[in-house]
């Protein structure tokens, strides 16, 4: 039987909440074992320590080691505190690039999920004056195939990616930015000329491109930075939404939510997202 992992993030936050209660729920599937990493601490709800932050960050730490030992299947990651754990030395943006970094993958991405959406992310955790310079024809390439690769692995024999632009209108040929034209345009017709399972079209306008997605038209948009992509699909689907790691030998994923410090223990909490979050690391180990 399969087994998948579950860290509580920052206990100060809703994690343990909603891991307790998607747990409880009944929603799961039966047919594997549910294993909560982490020792418990005293905390506060709503109120982040060290302390809080050294657990969240030694459960991140623990699941890597069952992942490499096989003593578990996949990891779903409850939401952490960033300042808290950046403290602590921990100098990764996210832990999107944590478990890329200690499961040694050389070829990830942060894609996320939904019942409307489907969104890859070409750049993630930078300053959006930073996103233009670091667009480049191989990253959309890259992190493009990602994206094709685990609709496939979702059983979408040939999956319908759109590529959004970065410009308005993207880029009206050449009127705001040369970055769609130059950059963007030349990567689609690359990532269709390698094509054989997959049906890459773009770049779109960012404006209208997610409607006729959400409407199914497609499988999945290939976004730019990471508000591009993550606004429309939390407008859509923010109680549903995943978050997964591409690239990884093993699943990762986490509910699109963050620590809602100021939520925590108040029982408003919804668990939606994180049984959502088990329930694709189960779609994907099986």
């Amino acid at each position: 039987m399969k087994t998948i992992g579950i860290t509580l993030g920052d206990q100060a936050g809703i994690g343990p909440e909603v891991v307790a209660a998607a747990l409880d729920s009944g929603l799961l599937p039966d047919d594997c074992d549910y294993r909560v990493i982490g020792e418990r601490v005293a905390v506060s709800a709503g109120k982040p320590t060290l302390e809080s932050a050294r657990a969240a960050l030694d459960a991140l730490e623990e699941s890597v080691v069952l992942l490499s030992t096989g003593e578990i299947d996949a990891v779903v990651t409850a939401p952490v505190g960033k300042e808290g754990l950046h403290e602590l030395g921990f100098h990764f943006p996210g832990q999107t690039e944590f478990y890329a970094e200690r499961l040694a993958c050389k070829s990830h991405a942060m894609c996320l999920t939904g019942k409307s959406l489907t969104v890859g992310l070409v750049t993630i955790h930078v300053a959006l004056a930073d996103v233009p310079t670091l667009i480049t024809q191989d990253e959309i390439v890259r992190v493009g195939r990602l994206l094709a690769d685990f609709c496939r692995q979702r059983g979408i024999k040939k999956p319908r990616v759109a590529v959004c632009g970065l410009n308005p209108h993207a880029g009206e040929n050449g009127a705001f930015g040369e970055e769609d034209l130059k950059i963007i345009k030349p990567a689609v017709k690359e990532l269709q000329a390698a094509a054989v399972n997959d049906d890459f079209t773009g770049p779109y306008p960012p404006d209208t491109i997610f409607r006729p997605a959400a409407d199914g038209e497609y499988d999945a948009v290939l976004c730019m930075y990471h508000d591009q992509g993550l606004i429309p699909l939390k407008l859509l689907d923010f109680d549903n939404g995943v978050n997964v790691t591409l690239g990884l030998p093993m699943p990762r994923t986490s509910p699109d939510h963050g620590t809602a410090y100021d939520i925590a223990g108040t029982g408003k909490a919804n668990a939606s997202s994180m049984i959502h979050a088990i329930e694709l690391a189960y779609e994907m180990i099986n």
